[in-house]
């Protein structure tokens, strides 16, 4: 065999046939050693494969991260709850959280003489976002968006939604200690 038809037919130069026969590879006659390496084409697909997977990756990557500020909001809510429960039984006074345009807020349902008339925590509304609130056990159907914690630690039931960019949540909250049970919960 020619090294032309070796080369041609992808013959092995390091192969016990053509060297029995007294071919000479091209790359033995020019000194150079064959060394094992990645080619071009291999190294482009496992790019496309690599890029790919990232694609799939990124979209559940950010459901991760919508869900993980749609908990926030739900703590930061919560964390406002128990900061009326608990200062109404330490202070013997009640609280409202006020539900506005600007946000959700906590103050106390009364404000004494020499005491500042702003609230003492607060949510603000970021843009998308709203929140409602249901007092299922009002004696009217058109009530203040007031939430009231009384004196003995005891509030109204309420149920209280919240939607925003990042999905939506409803809780339900029991009077008598203002602990929230989730009706709904859904995350973009």
């Amino acid at each position: 065999m020619s090294e032309r038809i070796m080369r041609v037919w992808g013959g092995s130069c390091r192969g016990g046939i053509a060297r029995a026969r007294g071919s000479i590879c091209a790359d033995e006659r020019l000194g150079l050693k064959r060394t094992a390496a990645f080619t071009l084409l291999e190294i482009v697909i496992a790019v496309f494969i690599v890029l790919l997977l990232l694609a799939l990756a990124v979209p559940s990557l950010n459901g991760v991260l919508a869900d993980k500020r749609l908990h926030r909001s739900l703590d930061r809510f919560n964390d406002l709850v128990r900061q009326a429960h608990e200062r109404s039984l330490a202070e013997r006074r009640a609280y409202l959280i006020v539900f506005s345009d600007g946000g959700v807020a906590l103050q106390p349902a009364s404000f004494s003489k020499t005491e500042e008339h702003k609230p003492l925590d607060g949510i603000k509304l970021s843009r998308g976002e709203k929140w409602h609130l249901d007092l299922p056990a009002a004696l009217t159907k058109k009530v203040a968006p007031e939430w009231i914690f009384w004196e003995s630690g005891v509030c109204e039931p309420a149920r209280v939604s919240f939607a925003g960019p990042d999905g939506k949540w409803t809780a339900e909250y029991s009077p008598l200690n203002g602990l929230a049970e989730l009706t709904a919960y859904a995350a973009r």
